[in-house]
């Protein structure tokens, strides 16, 4: 078994990447795509940061706390077994969450999310939808593979759902997308089938969830690839209008 990362590493390496994408920023005159979201008049670029890269480094920096906190997780059995932790990849800003279950094998191996068959399967979703996978955030329920690909046990959830709930809080998406039964069910708490939950908006603490298939489940089952466009179509109609809460009914948009 390879050694653990180490913590510190990782946030060492988010720091750099942001600065690296601030000088980018300020040598091209091209505003990165999560610190800013607009150009201004004739290409110039301010010698001051944009209040959106201050934005978005707060953000950042609020993820690496979560990430800092978490540390060698080792509040749960997974502990044991798994290779790497798994946290989340993606845009601090990012108005669009996909939430999965777990890690599998490959997730486990590389340490980052949906990078397996079903997260090839993802990309494709992603790219169809006219995003890339760099515009969004993506993170599962668990941080850690359960052995075998199992479904995970409620007091894994237990132990990582703090930590999602802090993600979730310091990216602030206007939307989120759950990826199958176990995301949907620990989102929502609910315990209908994710047939009955998908194909309409649902909230959790007042974004909209938007449940359809797993990726995993549509490489066995690729009917079901008709039902996760209509929903992601849906996903993609409310971030082209600008609309986040107020695609919900308006007795759930204060409801957690």
């Amino acid at each position: 078994m390879r050694a653990e990362a180490d913590p510190r590493d990782e946030l060492r390496g988010l720091v750099r990447s942001l600065a690296a994408r601030v000088r980018t920023d300020a040598e091209t005159g091209r505003p990165c795509s999560y610190l800013s979201r607009t150009r201004r008049p004739g290409g110039t670029v301010s010698a001051e940061p944009p209040p959106e890269a201050a934005a978005a480094a707060g953000e950042l920096s609020a993820l690496a706390e979560v990430r800092q906190d978490l540390g060698d997780c080792r509040r749960c059995p997974l502990h044991r077994t798994r290779q790497r932790l798994v946290f989340g990849e993606g845009n601090p800003q990012a108005e669009l969450v996909f939430v999965g279950e777990a890690p599998g094998a490959d997730e486990d191996a590389q340490g980052r999310p949906f990078v397996g068959a079903a997260g090839q399967l993802l990309t494709k979703i992603i790219e169809a939808m006219k995003l890339r996978r760099e515009e969004v955030y993506i993170c599962n329920i668990l941080k850690c593979r359960p052995p075998g690909n199992r479904n995970p046990q409620p007091d894994e959830i237990a132990a990582c759902e703090p930590f999602l709930i802090r993600q979730l809080r310091a990216i602030r998406p206007r939307i989120i997308c759950a990826l199958g039964t176990f995301a949907a069910h620990t989102l929502l708490k609910s315990e209908a089938p994710i047939g009955a939950l998908r194909g309409r908006f649902h909230s959790y603490q007042g974004i909209p969830v938007m449940p359809t298939y797993h990726p995993a489940y549509l490489l066995r089952n690729p009917g079901g690839k008709k039902q996760v466009w209509e929903d992601v179509q849906m996903v993609m109609q409310a971030l082209r209008a600008g609309k986040g809460a107020d695609v919900l009914p308006a007795a759930k948009q204060g409801k957690d």
